[in-house]
């Protein structure tokens, strides 16, 4: 691949980036597709094809979409994470989890990784593991309100519910009285 393509591939994945932040998500995938026509190899216009997809609640599209990427490139640590994410949120927790080690082994220590993976351990009754997991990705973003609630939510589970509930009022979130 040349570097005007790359460039160029780059410049589309950036106008999208762009695109989706403003929730322009139709004319975003108008853009992927056309440039799906010219760069049908790169396997991050895929990634980004499934992530509007997910933002248009198509999940079996971006599934689909990842699939493909993945093909072209299997040790993509966005791809791995979107397709364990993508599972997850199906509740086939067993098989998100693979995916979600890989992203994290390859993209290492990213908090959103990490607080998915911490919850599908979770999920699948590895809650100690899970925790673990989940705190060590509100250690890199404190003030992320998801990673405290999923956090919360497994401390609770496993009976440390003062614990628990003392993260979820740092949030703002109504608290158990059990």
């Amino acid at each position: 691949m040349t570097q005007q393509t790359m460039d160029q591939i780059r410049s589309v994945i950036i106008e999208v980036e762009e695109l989706k932040n403003k929730k322009h998500f139709q004319s975003a995938l108008e853009k992927i597709e056309n440039a799906l026509v010219k760069y049908s190899d790169d396997y991050r216009l895929y990634e980004e094809l499934a992530d509007i997809y997910l933002y248009m609640w198509e999940n079996e599209k971006a599934h689909k979409a990842l699939d493909f990427g993945l093909n072209l490139n299997a040790e993509s640590a966005t791809g791995n994470y979107l397709k364990g994410f993508i599972l997850l949120s199906q509740d086939k927790i067993q098989a998100s989890i693979p995916y979600l080690e890989k992203s994290n082994k390859l993209f290492g220590n990213n908090a959103e990784v990490l607080r998915n993976l911490g919850w599908a351990y979770t999920m699948a009754w590895e809650t100690q593991k899970g925790i673990v997991i989940l705190k060590r990705a509100l250690n890199i973003a404190p003030n992320d309100e998801l990673i405290t609630e999923d956090l919360a939510m497994a401390l609770i589970g496993i009976g440390s519910i003062v614990e628990g509930n003392k993260l979820l009022k740092k949030i703002g979130k109504s608290t158990s009285t059990h």
